[in-house]
C-alpha cells in the first residue's frame, strides 16, 4: 500500500470570503487531508458508485463532498454537487461546488487539485473561491467587484500561451488547430486551477476544444473570477452558462484573458470540428 505522506495546508482564505463559502471550504479541505492519512493511493482512486452526474465516483470525491453537505446543511443552504446532485435546504443561496477538481491527480498524488465553490443566489453567481489543495492558496472574487489579480490582457490566440484538456479522439483536429498556434500547451488536469490562473495572468486561456466535458461546476468558480480580473468565460457552441440542477448538459467551455481571445479560440475550435 502507498500513501501519499506530504501534509495538506491550511486554506488561505480571504477574509472577506462569505462565511458559508469559507466554512464549506475548510471543511473539504480537512476531509481531504483525513482521506490522504485514511487512504492509500489504490483506495483513494477506487470508484465507488455513480455520481450524480452519472459518472463513476472515487472514493475522495465522496469523502471530502459529504464533508461539505454536512457543511451547507449546517449553514442551512442548498447544494449543487457533481457527486451528490442537489440537495434543497430550503434557502434561496445554493453553493455551488466541485469537491475535487482532478480527482485524478489527486488520488495519484500529482499536487494539481482544487476545491471549488460559489455562492449562488436564486440561480445568480454572486462570490466564489478556488482553493488549490496541494499548496493551500486560493482565489476569490465577488461578482461585480475588482480582484487583486488581473489577466494577461492578450488578445490574440498566435503566440498564447494555453492550457487545455486532453484530445479524446473526436476534437483532434480543434486540439491541433489551437496548439498550432499556441506558443505553448499544457494540459494539468484541473479545469478549475487552470481557470484560476487564466484569471491572475499566469497563462492566457484554458480551452476544452470541443468534447464536452464540462459540467456547470467545472465552470461556475471562472464564471464569476474571470470577468472581474478582465477576462471572459464562454462555450465554444454559444450556449448560455447557466447554473442549472440538471447535471446531465454539459459545455466545452474557454476561458481567456480577453473577450477577442475567448471568441477566437471558440471559433477556431468550432470550425476545426466542423471539418
Amino acid at each position: 500500500m502507498t500513501y501519499i505522506g506530504w501534509p495538506v495546508p491550511e486554506p488561505q482564505i480571504p477574509a472577506e470570503t462569505d462565511p458559508v463559502l469559507a466554512h464549506a471550504t475548510r471543511a473539504a479541505v480537512r476531509a481531504f487531508a483525513d482521506a490522504r492519512k485514511a487512504h492509500d493511493r489504490a483506495a483513494l482512486a477506487e470508484k465507488v458508485q455513480m455520481g450524480a452526474d452519472g459518472t463513476p465516483t472515487m472514493r475522495l470525491d465522496i469523502l471530502v463532498d459529504t464533508a461539505v453537505a454536512e457543511s451547507v446543511t449546517e449553514n442551512k443552504v442548498n447544494l449543487l454537487s457533481e457527486e451528490l446532485g442537489s440537495i434543497d435546504n430550503g434557502s434561496s443561496v445554493t453553493l455551488v461546488v466541485d469537491p475535487v477538481d482532478g480527482t485524478a491527480n489527486a488520488a495519484a498524488g500529482v499536487p494539481l487539485s482544487a476545491f471549488a465553490g460559489v455562492v449562488a443566489v436564486d440561480g445568480v453567481a454572486k462570490e466564489a473561491l478556488t482553493c488549490w489543495l496541494d499548496t493551500g492558496r486560493c482565489w476569490h472574487a465577488i461578482a461585480g467587484q475588482p480582484t487583486p489579480y488581473r489577466t494577461s490582457g492578450r488578445e490574440k490566440l498566435d503566440g498564447a500561451a494555453v492550457s487545455v484538456l486532453r484530445p479524446h479522439g473526436f476534437d483532434e483536429n480543434a486540439w491541433l488547430a489551437v496548439a498550432r498556434r499556441a506558443a505553448r500547451v499544457r494540459i494539468l488536469s484541473s479545469s478549475c486551477i487552470e481557470a484560476a490562473l487564466v484569471a491572475e495572468g499566469s497563462t492566457d486561456a484554458f480551452a476544452d476544444t470541443g468534447s464536452d466535458t464540462h459540467r456547470i461546476m467545472d465552470l461556475a468558480a471562472a464564471m464569476v473570477m474571470l470577468p472581474a480580473a478582465g477576462g471572459a468565460v464562454l462555450d465554444v457552441h454559444g450556449r448560455p452558462l447557466e447554473i442549472d440542477p440538471d447535471l446531465s448538459k454539459r459545455w466545452s467551455g474557454v476561458a481567456a484573458a480577453t473577450r477577442e481571445l475567448a471568441e477566437e479560440l471558440a471559433e477556431t475550435i468550432a470550425n476545426a470540428i466542423q471539418k
